[in-house]
């Protein structure tokens, strides 16, 4: 069987969350024998085609290529309000092209209502983001080596949140977090992919301005390994979610994770998840230490249901099913 992976990779897109998803899967999935898989593939002739965009180049391929059109979902008009400047023109987008597909992945229960609403008609699958849990580890040499390179101290404890810096991914109450517990290291990791594009873009730049020392922001890091291991809690103060990659990475590295209390992050963890609902029940949750050890020595096994191996046998599962339907 083959299948061509297309992807919006260029430029700083290959550091986004759906690119970051499919690269892992793409990888797992080089591992099937009787599968042919390729990236971003110019070829037309693949009994299928897994789209995780859906920009110029793939609307251009899918236009001219055969073979079944599968999406994933990553991305839906939810996500986009608090994300983009432009969110409403670009939203009124999705609907007639999630609606050209042959089957959408969908990645949560979330995602599974937006897209029925919009594309009724097509059919669907939920599988959610993997991990590579090979990959994500706690790694002793790599947490010193990211302190020293950002004058961490050995016994400070660190919040670390990785994610785009727009509102959606609440990073104004990151900010009003750290503004609260000077005693709390902050790292953000992540920038402005979409540029002046992103919502409240000058906002944040000015908010950052106001912030103290205890707070670093690293844009773009080598290994993202390093921070994950660097951190004593991943924090993510986001407002809406499909199903965040972040998290998953930050769960196999053994971070305990003090999360919003949606229903995104509910559908992960259940009634065991660190949650918050204001900045002021996060400012106390985060440094409740005994209890967010406790949770770190759950997270890695925890972690192991999202193992990329075993969402790509979903994956390699629904492939046969369609091309041989």
């Amino acid at each position: 069987m083959r299948v061509n992976f297309i992807v919006e990779d260029l430029s700083l897109f290959k550091y986004i969350g759906s690119t970051t998803a499919a690269r892992m899967l793409y990888r797992a999935l080089k591992g099937f024998p009787d599968l042919e898989v390729t990236w971003n593939s110019p070829e037309k002739d693949f009994d299928l085609v897994h789209y995780h965009s859906f920009g110029p180049f793939a609307l251009w391929y899918k236009w001219r290529s055969g073979g079944l059109a599968v999406v994933t979902a990553h991305s839906t008009p939810r996500l986009n309000r608090q994300n983009l400047a432009l969110a409403g023109v670009i939203n009124s987008f999705y609907p007639p092209v999630y609606r050209s597909f042959d089957h959408i992945i969908t990645i949560s229960q979330g995602s599974s209502r937006e897209v029925a609403e919009m594309a009724p008609d097509v059919p669907t699958t939920l599988i959610p983001n993997g991990v590579d849990r090979t990959l994500f580890h706690s790694d002793p040499e790599k947490r010193v080596r990211f302190r020293e390179r950002y004058g961490i101290g050995k016994d400070d404890w660190v919040a670390l949140t990785v994610a785009q810096q727009t509102p959606r991914k609440g990073i104004l109450d990151f900010i009003e977090l750290f503004r609260m517990r000077p005693e709390l290291r902050g790292i953000w990791v992540g920038g402005f992919p979409y540029g002046v594009l992103s919502k409240s873009y000058w906002r944040i730049q000015n908010a950052k301005k106001e912030c103290r020392e205890n707070v670093i922001f690293t844009g773009f890091v080598p290994d993202i390994t390093e921070a994950y291991s660097g951190a004593d809690l991943f924090f993510m103060p986001s407002y809406a979610e499909g199903m965040s990659i972040v998290l998953l990475e930050a769960l196999a590295s053994g971070l305990p994770c003090v999360v919003r209390r949606i229903p995104e992050f509910e559908e992960v963890f259940g009634p065991e998840g660190l949650y918050f609902s204001t900045t002021d029940e996060a400012a106390e949750v985060v440094m409740e230490k005994e209890r967010l050890r406790a949770t770190a020595e759950k997270s890695r096994e925890f972690s192991a249901r999202f193992d990329i191996d075993l969402i790509a046998r979903k994956h390699h599962r629904l492939y046969q099913e369609l091309v041989h339907s």
